[in-house]
C-alpha cells in the first residue's frame, strides 16, 4: 500500500477511536459517573485513549495485512455505584461507542456524496485538496462501520457484551458472564476463520455504495 493510503487509514482510525471512547466517557458523565471525565477521557486527543497493543500494534498489523484497521483503546472506567439505574445506564454507556461510530459513518457518507457531486462550491476545489479529503472520508466510512459492527457483537469484552449482560438477569446473566475469560479466544477464532469478515464485509460495502450514489 502507498503512503497516502496508510496515512488516511491512520487518521480515520485515530479519529474514530477517539470519538468512540470520548462518547463512552461523555455518556457516563451525563448519567452521573464522573470517573472517566476526571481522568481526562472526554477528549478527542488520541493520546488519552491509546493502548500500546490494541491501539498501535494490532491495527498496524491489520494495515500491513491489507485489512481495514480496527482495534481497541484503554477501557473507559465506569463506577456503576454513581449511576441512578446501574444496569440500564451501563448498557447505554456501552452503546454510546458504537452509536458514535454510526454517526461518524453517516456524516462521512454525506460529506463524500457532496464533495463528489462536483456541484459548487465543491467543484471548485483543486484535486490536490479534494483527493486527499475524499481518501480520508472513504476510510472513515470503512473504519467507523467496522468499529460499530465489530463492537456491537455480544462477545466479551466488546461493547455488545456489556449491553447484553446488563439486559440479562438471574441465571442467564451468570451463565453469560462465565464466558468472559474466553472472549478474546472466541474473537480470534472468528477473525481467522473468516466468519468475522463475512459479517463486517456487507456492512462496509453497503456504506461505500451509499457514498458512491
Amino acid at each position: 500500500m502507498d503512503i497516502s493510503q496508510i496515512v488516511a487509514q491512520i487518521i480515520a482510525f485515530l479519529f474514530a477511536l477517539s470519538f468512540h471512547e470520548a462518547a463512552h466517557a461523555w455518556s457516563a458523565n451525563k448519567l452521573g459517573d464522573p470517573t472517566a471525565r476526571d481522568l481526562g477521557r472526554i477528549t478527542m486527543n488520541p493520546l488519552a485513549h491509546i493502548d500500546p497493543i490494541m491501539t498501535v500494534l494490532f491495527p498496524a498489523m491489520m494495515i500491513m495485512a491489507g485489512l481495514p484497521p480496527f482495534g481497541a483503546a484503554k477501557p473507559v472506567p465506569v463506577d456503576t455505584r454513581n449511576l441512578a439505574h446501574p444496569k440500564r445506564d451501563h448498557a447505554w454507556i456501552a452503546a454510546a461507542g458504537p452509536i458514535s461510530n454510526v454517526i461518524l459513518a453517516v456524516v462521512s457518507i454525506a460529506l463524500m456524496r457532496m464533495l463528489s457531486s462536483g456541484a459548487p462550491p465543491f467543484g471548485w476545489l483543486p484535486a490536490s485538496v479534494l483527493d486527499p479529503v475524499l481518501l480520508v472520508l472513504g476510510w472513515s466510512i470503512v473504519v467507523n462501520l467496522v468499529l460499530a459492527t465489530f463492537n456491537i457483537i455480544p462477545i466479551p469484552p466488546l461493547d455488545g457484551s456489556w449491553i447484553l449482560s446488563n439486559v440479562l438477569t438471574g441465571s442467564a446473566e451468570r451463565l453469560y458472564r462465565s464466558i468472559q475469560p474466553y472472549g478474546f479466544l472466541i474473537l480470534i477464532v472468528l477473525m481467522w476463520s473468516g466468519v468475522l469478515w463475512r459479517l463486517l464485509g456487507p456492512v462496509v460495502m453497503f456504506g461505500l455504495q451509499l457514498a458512491a450514489r
